[in-house]
């Protein structure tokens, strides 16, 4: 039998109503591989001491027949999502004392749930980079080669599942941050349509609506379930509260959908590994029935690429206006992008908000015509741990959103994105595609990711580098 910390959370719950197994056993298990690869891969940066205590009230829910739908299955959680009881840090220094008196709505949800908190896990400072690090926790590493980032800002959550240091976790997704790291660790990334899941006592929404809960897992019938659990309007966000499309508790029955391949955004450039391994899914999704076309994107994202550097300055501007220690404890580059953000001029926001806007119309008019579009999540593989970005991609030179290329227009329209594992380097570094679906068709991104998954399984590949810590 398979060690414990390799089971999946379906795998659990069966486990657990057939009474083959037990939370609390489950969660030593797990317990044991962080305190085996934690110190390594730095992927948690504080433990739930209530732990063993919601495993044992796990066990005795089983025990009465009223187990939740994800009862004593062990998540972590992003630093910068509020769970009452422990530190929500923002990876920054400012905030290195701040403990939660709250659950955000979908760690209270998964708590209602059963759902068995294992910690949190690491994120850079206010999760506004394309790596993991910061100067309170350090730098987080990749369980496929600890050498190189598991990407960011979602990157400790990654390196979790990654290791086997439980089966689901919760980051966020403000213009990529669940969709790249995914593909840089080999695991499934949803980052739902903007209201999809509920966001009330939450950090400030420096992102404005472009950061979404997003959700982790190695196996797609994993993540449905818990995109099953925290999805449903809240009283408290008004973007909840509109009529989705139901996401069942299974696929739906197989239809041929039409798929845009998008292989590059113009000129930039795609690592020739990660270009060769998307191009071969692009072909296995077509053999499995699908209808792909490829072309270019069919919008111009000049003005996204002028504007989308704004909302994190202003943002960061309005956090830090009038806090006095932010001068010494913020790391240099933060406190420059701040004073960037105080000189904005309104109307220069304005245009910029208008612009979005006005994406998000012309998106929806995109997807009358398609089903998904098709690209890579990263146009780069892993670089060094401590680098904020990989300089290079494909011998020519890239600024820091180089890697980010594919997935920022997604938050700005607020679409649902997946990434999907494919074909590893020959290397045998993680690779994955992104697919995107029309607003609201957050299921279709999961029935076509389970599809996939069946016909070309990845979650039970394991690295190599982490099998005997």
């Amino acid at each position: 039998m398979k060690p414990l910390w390799q089971w999946s959370a379906s795998e659990l719950l069966a486990a657990y109503r057939d009474r083959r197994l037990s939370p609390v056993a489950v969660l030593e298990a797990v317990g044991e591989r962080i305190a085996a690869l934690n110190p390594r891969l730095n992927a948690l940066i504080s433990e739930d001491p209530g732990a063993l205590a919601a495993a044992r009230a796990s066990e005795v829910r089983y025990r009465e027949g009223r187990a939740g739908l994800l009862d004593g299955v062990p998540y972590s959680v992003k630093d910068n999502i509020p769970v009452a009881g422990l530190p929500c840090t923002w990876g920054s220094r400012l905030y290195a004392d701040r403990v939660m008196g709250h659950d955000e709505t979908a760690v209270a949800r998964l708590r209602n749930q059963g759902a068995v908190l294992l910690g949190k896990t690491n994120c850079p400072e206010f999760t506004l980079e394309g790596y993991t690090g910061n100067r309170l926790f350090g730098v987080t590493r990749n369980p496929w080669n600890p050498a190189l980032t598991p990407g960011g800002s979602s990157g400790g959550a990654v390196a979790a599942v990654s290791a086997g240091m439980g089966p689901l976790a919760l980051g966020t997704d403000g213009g990529g941050s669940t969709r790249r790291p995914a593909s840089h660790t080999g695991l499934l990334g949803l980052k739902p349509s903007i209201g999809r899941i509920p966001r009330h006592h939450g950090l400030p929404a420096i992102l404005l609506d472009f950061e979404v809960v997003g959700l982790f897992a190695r196996e797609a019938a994993d993540l449905r379930l818990l995109a099953q659990t925290l999805m449903g309007p809240d009283p408290h966000d008004q973007r909840s509260r509109r009529c989705w499309p139901v996401v069942p508790p299974t696929p739906a029955p197989f239809q041929p959908r039409r798929i845009l391949y998008v292989p590059r955004f113009g000129e930039a450039p795609v690592d020739p590994a990660v270009a060769a391994s998307v191009a071969t899914a692009a072909r296995q999704l077509a053999a499995l029935g699908h209808r792909l076309e490829e072309g270019v994107f069919p919008l111009s994202l000049a003005a996204l690429d002028e504007f989308w550097p704004l909302f994190g300055q202003v943002g960061l501007a309005h956090l830090l206006g009038g806090e006095p220690r932010a001068a010494t404890l913020v790391a240099p580059r933060f406190l420059e992008m701040a004073g960037q953000g105080s000189r904005v001029p309104a109307e220069r926001y304005l245009a910029a908000l208008l612009w979005v806007e006005g994406f998000r119309q012309a998106m929806a008019a995109v997807f009358s015509d398609i089903d998904l579009i098709m690209t890579p999540s990263a146009a780069a593989l892993p670089w060094p741990a401590g680098e904020p970005y990989p300089p290079l991609i494909a011998e020519t030179p890239v600024g820091p959103r180089g890697h980010a290329v594919f997935t920022g227009w997604v938050n700005a329209c607020g679409h649902p994105g997946i990434n999907i594992p494919c074909a590893p380097s020959s290397t045998g570094l993680p690779i994955g595609f992104q697919l995107v679906g029309d607003f609201g068709q957050d299921g279709l991104l999961l029935d076509t990711a389970q599809q996939y998954q069946q016909a070309h399984p990845w979650g039970s590949c394991w690295s190599p580098e982490m099998e005997n810590p």
